[in-house]
């Protein structure tokens, strides 16, 4: 019997750029790594894997909208960091009735969406 969601998993080309990007840009809390592979938000529940696209369908899954969306605080300010820094938005920060949101890039064009309710 399925219990939980261990963790979610995004492909990337490049793992030490996408360590910048997810560690230092994003400043997400890190957990296990190697050399193919990064663990982010451990102790958390659910945890965001990066890892490298060495399979051929892995590779068709770089460059898209991931469908993983963080939950952000301050989420104004880290725009306002990101775009200082370069990181490309694919939609820029919108604020509706339901909170804020803005949705990145990585290094490798995987789209993830910010929130702040």
């Amino acid at each position: 019997m399925v219990e939980k969601i261990k963790n979610v998993v995004v492909f990337v080309r490049n793992i030490p750029n996408a360590r910048t990007f997810y560690r230092e840009q994003l400043g997400l809390e890190p957990g296990g790594e190697t050399e193919y592979m990064m663990e982010f938000l451990p102790g958390q529940g659910t945890t965001l894997g990066i890892s490298l696209a060495m399979h051929e369908a892995a590779q068709k899954l770089v460059g898209r909208h991931t469908g993983v969306t963080l939950s952000v605080k301050e989420l104004e300010e880290l725009c306002q960091r990101l775009t200082a820094q370069g990181v490309r938005f694919t939609e820029p920060l919108e604020k509706t009735p339901w909170g804020k949101m803005a949705v990145v890039a990585d290094p490798d064009g995987n789209e993830l969406a910010l929130v702040e309710m």
